[in-house]
């Protein structure tokens, strides 16, 4: 005898070999032995064979009309062998007892399973709705082939064009189009990415970089609302000539310098900064915009300023006007450099002129300043600042040491990226340059100077702090934004408040806000800030500002790492001398690109090499290269390397990208040899900033 039996959702056939109580002993065709409770066997019988009953069955389930099955069986439920006597007018034989079976269990849309061999009918509605589904999965099916036959042709079917960037970056997966698109990488084995831009979803690596970007930081788009810039309350005019030095590329000027001798031959020094905080109040919806933003977005060649071009336009710094600004002057004793005095107010300040560092980096050189050598705008003003920052920078350099850290090293090598119509220059640029550090010292003096004044009326404002942390060296030197005044260890200042980028920076301009408070209120200054003490919104400005900065931060990185590549293409550089950094991390010479070279001989930190580059990509912005040949021993002055090995990068005062600013360069964050993996304080100034982390390459 044989059984005919249902087992873990299958039917199966085999022959009796033993029977003990309710349980059977089942050879299969196949040689396997199972055993088989008697509730599970639907059907005994002698002939056929069990193999030729289950080919005999599924000839004959094939063959059975579902729809004139379902007409059959009514709307009660029934058993398999009760149907089997209507549908085939006799009792059914064996055979189509179990095809009867096979066709029931493999329709379910036409009949809802009710226990072992019993069934019940669907209704009507619920089949033709099963039905239609299923039409329209195949249909889709279809339409999804096509797809995927004009993806493999290189062709973008037209209803997946308004959907590129959500098809690569946060597809729905049940979607015909993703599902479509993913058919098609898998067949072509490419990436959606690289498939997008081969069928010209995506116009090129750049634009597929710049649009995950966007998507993320700007889903409503990069653009402005129509704005309408307030008035600003009638402000003194300033009895000053003041003057601002950038890169040539800088159009948010927002800091300007100036000198005056006075009458009893001390020397007043003006900070002027763009004062866009007069205009702009909290909560309204200019400030809704710079909140929403946080910053000014840099990347080689663009940007994407935090405020509208009009406000921008209205309160920079530029020549031949008189601009809003907020000034701090130093009173100071010529013979010993001593400040004597500060004092800050809001003012009109004239600007004399805008300096570029284009055009005078080569005449305004520590020879030139010693001698007073050379010809150029504001020479006598650019002459007392210079002898003034370099006490400024000696008594950091005092209060930086007594912290236990070691001096800056101000001869490293920054990189500056300006591109043209797709075509990208990377220039080497010395950092600590006179221009460099003047304005540097000078805006670290004006951070440092707001924050105490800030912090003496009792006025909370954003700080940057490091050192005095808690676990290892690396956490303890960690930069923190803190609302309350705290010491900058790196910088050696006792409190650092980012005070002089309002236009491009929210933190800036809420600090702005703060300081204005303390001019105009004085000890009321506390109930008249913008921000009272213990503000839960001030917290929340300085998680979003890091969030939103550090993700800037990445993305202006990518971009520097993409027009590298760029570079090398341009340049056709094929090989490329570079230099160690750490373990199999390497840095090329002439641009600051990191390569990774696993498997590479041990070499010392700095040591020279020549690379051969065997390609690159620039969609995932890796390169491929080998080690050719070992040209030299570490230099003994290996301090430009130090900004990518061992986090020491400065606390840089001005921008990143393109945009770039002499800035704030100091060392902010000293990391023992042993600990290799932190990152600075680092600029946000383009050329003057390069956040260097290894990648996978």
């Amino acid at each position: 005898m044989n059984l005919f039996f249902e087992e873990s959702g299958d039917f199966k056939a085999g022959a009796i070999l033993s029977q003990q109580g309710e349980a059977y002993q089942v050879e299969l065709p196949s040689g396997k032995r199972s055993k088989v409770k008697s509730k599970d066997v639907l059907l005994q019988f002698s002939t056929p064979a069990a193999q030729e009953l289950l080919e005999e069955a599924q000839r004959i389930a094939q063959e059975i009309e579902l729809d004139f099955l379902w007409e059959v069986a009514g709307q009660e439920e029934f058993g398999f062998a009760e149907l089997g006597a209507e549908y085939f007018d006799h009792a059914p034989l064996p055979t189509e007892a179990a095809g009867l079976l096979l066709s029931l269990q493999t329709a379910p849309i036409y009949f809802y399973k009710k226990g072992r061999g019993r069934y019940k009918a669907a209704p009507e509605a619920s089949l033709k709705a099963a039905q239609a589904g299923i039409e329209k999965k195949r249909q889709q099916a279809l339409i999804q082939a096509q797809y995927v036959e004009q993806l493999k042709a290189g062709q973008l079917p037209d209803v997946m064009k308004p959907l590129v960037l959500q098809l690569l970056f946060k597809p729905d997966k049940n979607s015909i189009e993703y599902k479509a698109l993913d058919t098609a990488c898998n067949e072509l084995q490419t990436s959606p990415q690289r498939l997008m831009l081969k069928v010209g979803g995506i116009a090129s690596a750049k634009q597929l970089h710049l649009s995950k970007f966007l998507l993320e930081f700007f889903p409503k788009g990069a653009g402005f609302p129509k704005i309408t810039i307030p008035a600003v309350a009638e402000l003194p005019l300033a009895t000053v000539q003041a003057f601002s030095i950038d890169d040539v590329t800088t159009t948010e000027i927002d800091d300007a310098l100036s000198v005056q001798t006075l009458a009893d031959g001390n020397i007043r020094v003006g900070i002027h900064i763009a004062a866009p905080g007069l205009s702009i109040k909290r909560g309204d919806a200019l400030d809704t915009i710079a909140r929403q933003r946080m910053s000014t977005v840099y990347m080689p060649g663009d940007k994407i300023t935090m405020l509208p071009d009009e406000l921008v336009e209205a309160f920079t710094l530029a020549e031949g006007r008189n601009c809003p600004a907020l000034s701090l002057y130093a009173t100071l004793d010529p013979h010993d450099w001593s400040v004597i005095g500060t004092e800050s107010r809001a003012e009109l300040v004239p600007i004399s002129a805008n300096l570029r560092h284009n055009a005078l980096d080569e005449l305004v050189t520590e020879e030139n300043l010693t001698n007073d050598a050379g010809d150029y705008p504001h020479k006598a003003e650019i002459a007392v600042l210079w002898k003034w920052i370099q006490v400024l920078e000696q008594g950091r350099m005092a209060k930086r040491e007594s912290f236990g850290l070691r001096p800056e090293q101000n001869n490293r090598v920054d990189f500056n990226f300006y591109v043209e119509e797709d075509v990208a220059t990377i220039a080497r640029r010395k950092r600590g340059a006179p221009l460099d550090k003047i304005v540097a010292e000078l805006m670290i003096f004006a951070n440092s100077s707001w924050g105490k004044l800030m912090s003496d009326h009792g006025v909370p404002g954003i700080y940057r702090a490091q050192g005095g942390g808690s676990g290892g060296w690396a956490a303890k030197m960690q930069v923190r934004m803190v609302t309350h005044a705290a010491p900058h260890q790196g910088l050696g200042v006792d409190q650092y408040a980012w005070s002089t980028s309002p236009l491009r920076r929210y933190t800036d301009l809420v600090n702005q806000w703060q300081i204005l408070a303390c001019i105009e209120g004085g000890v009321a200054a506390p109930l008249v800030a913008p921000f009272k003490p213990r503000d839960a919104d001030l917290f929340a400005i300085v998680s979003g500002f890091d969030a939103a900065y550090s993700g800037y931060g990445d993305f202006q990185s990518d971009m520097e790492r993409y027009w590298c590549l760029r570079w090398l293409g341009q340049e056709q550089a094929r090989q490329v001398e570079a230099a160690v950094l750490k373990d199999e991390i390497l840095r090329l010479v002439e641009i600051p690109l990191l390569i990774k070279l696993p498997g590479m001989q041990p070499l010392a930190r700095g040591t020279q090499v020549k690379l051969d580059i065997l390609r690159w990509d620039e969609v995932d912005l890796t390169v491929e290269a080998r080690l050719l040949q070992v040209c030299a021993a570490p230099n003994a002055d290996t301090s430009q390397l130090e900004d990518a090995e061992d986090g020491e990068g400065g606390e840089v005062e001005g921008r990143q990208g393109g945009d770039q600013d002499s800035g704030e360069v100091a060392a902010a964050s000293e990391l023992p040899p042993a600990d290799q993996s932190g990152t600075a304080d680092l600029p946000d100034d383009a050329g003057m900033r390069q956040k260097i982390q290894p990648q996978a390459d």
